[in-house]
């Protein structure tokens, strides 16, 4: 039981840190959704193909499959979240009436 004690405890400490993170990047992530399905985005990938943005300009933004990836694998993390959350409150119900 030591060893599962160990095991649970490091793995709780890395989600907190891990959430408090993500409670930072929320923001950004919400305001990275708003662009990429704004026809601004549209616009920047345009005159980017036209080379009309400055050649040191950073462009990851304006790659399809970079942020089509990160919006959807933030997408499943919220999914993975909530199912966790529903298993427990199952798992609390069963408790409760045992």
């Amino acid at each position: 039981m030591e060893e599962a004690f160990d095991a649970a405890s490091a793995t709780v400490r890395t989600l907190s840190d891990a959430l408090d993170g993500m409670e930072d990047a929320r923001e950004a992530l919400d305001r990275l959704t708003e662009y990429y399905e704004s026809p601004l985005w549209r616009e920047d990938f345009e005159a980017d193909e036209a080379g009309l943005l400055p050649p040191d300009l950073k462009r990851g933004v304006l790659g399809e499959d970079g942020v089509w990836d990160l919006l959807t694998e933030w997408r499943e993390l919220k999914k993975r979240m909530r199912l966790l959350i529903e298993d427990s409150a199952d798992a609390k119900k069963t408790l409760e009436k045992h």
